[in-house]
């Protein structure tokens, strides 16, 4: 798991317990964050899917 994938995770992990934590409380606000939070995740989780994918590309070529 590279440094993009670890960074997807973590942003998901914490927008999943910003977002429970404004349901909970009833803070839009927050529950906001978290969705944000959430597809900032996303976005790194899909950088990491294309440094892997050029990696194993360029593997490939090699052999």
């Amino acid at each position: 798991m590279d440094r993009e994938h670890v960074k997807g995770a973590a942003d998901k992990a914490k927008g999943a317990i910003k977002k429970g934590a404004g349901k909970l409380t009833g803070d839009k606000s927050l529950e906001a964050e978290g969705e944000m939070d959430k597809a900032k995740g996303s976005a790194h989780n899909a950088a990491g899917d294309v440094k892997d994918a050029v990696r194993d590309a360029t593997d490939a070529a090699k052999k």
